[in-house]
């Protein structure tokens, strides 16, 4: 299998993740399968579906006659022989539980090609463990998105024990040809490479927020004011290769140091989150949305829409819409 003979393709899972990699792939004009268990899931996909096209037309990324394409070319099915016997390329996203991702992975062996890669969109489990019973290990991979997978291009891939390094490479190739941008796991990590990034990032938010230094609100503005924006243009490394002048990256990592280590010391390192800091992370979050107006959003719906409305702005900006 070559990236460029992947034409169909079968989105095994319909809900928040799978729904939007059947949206991403239609719009670049790839045939669509999409499987779920129920009508009603698929019915909740379709409307999902629909809405964000909807979304993508109000910020002129399309027109009218393009949403109607790219609804022709999904077809909805609960009928898993169906949805993966003909295709090219399959994306699992199913429940984050290695138990029910086994089975999948049975169902959907029994009726497709040989030769058929399969990505599961796993948030972080170890696809060696998730095709610890397959028959054919080789050909699967883990291909993590962010979401939603229809608007940011990242997708993490990892391979298993027994992946072919070619199916890989293989994966990689159709990514960029779709205009993903996949970063490559080198060895299988739990969480992979950006949820580790965010946890990490996120612990310190309840560290700050715990003792008492900062609210949710102020926490979540100092990321997205600050950092947040140079992130949205380049990797941390790049920004301190900028932040070391003549002296790069290393210049201002050596200058830094033992402030750097000052700081190191005094940072989170617990494995667990307090129990108590979901219910006080809740309470900031309304409390923080009180104080943003509609236009920015203020409860979730509205919040959603004006992420989705500075994600397009941000990817054409990036020239990737």
């Amino acid at each position: 299998m070559e990236a460029k003979n992947i034409k169909k393709v079968a989105c095994v899972g319909a809900g928040v993740i799978g729904y939007s990699w059947a949206l991403y792939y239609s719009l670049k004009k790839l045939s669509v399968n999409v499987y779920d268990l129920t009508d009603e899931k698929l019915d909740l996909a379709q409307t999902r579906i629909h809405e964000s096209l909807l979304n993508l037309k109000q910020n002129d990324v399309i027109t009218d006659e393009g949403i109607s394409e790219i609804e022709n070319r999904i077809n909805y099915t609960t009928n898993m022989e169906e949805a993966v016997k003909d295709v090219d390329f399959i994306t699992e996203s199913g429940p984050e539980n290695y138990e029910i991702k086994q089975k999948m992975v049975e169902e959907m062996e029994k009726y497709t090609k040989e030769d058929t890669i399969i990505a599961s969109s796993t948030s972080g489990l170890l696809v060696t463990e998730i095709t610890k019973n397959a028959k054919h290990p080789e050909r699967f991979i883990g291909a993590h998105p962010y979401n939603p997978p229809h608007l940011i291009p990242l997708v993490e891939l990892t391979k298993g024990e027994k992946t072919d390094e070619k199916v890989l490479e293989t994966a990689k190739d159709f990514y960029q040809k779709i205009d993903k941008e996949p970063v490559v796991l080198q060895k299988e990590a739990l969480g992979f490479i950006c949820n580790r990034i965010q946890m990490a990032v996120y612990r310190e938010v309840c560290n700050l927020v715990m003792k008492g230094v900062c609210t949710i609100e102020d926490a979540d503005k100092a990321v997205t004011y600050g950092p947040g924006l140079r992130w949205a243009i380049m990797g941390p490394s790049l920004v301190f290769e900028l932040g070391g002048g003549e002296g790069h990256i290393d210049g201002l990592m050596k200058h830094l140091d033992s402030s750097i280590s000052l700081w190191l010391h005094d940072m989170a390192d617990f494995k667990d989150f307090p129990k108590e800091f979901p219910e006080i992370a809740r309470k900031g979050v309304e409390e923080s949305l009180k104080n943003r107006p509609k236009e920015i959003g203020n409860d979730d719906a509205s919040l959603a829409e004006y992420r989705d409305k500075m994600l397009i702005s941000l990817l054409k900006l990036h020239k990737k819409l």
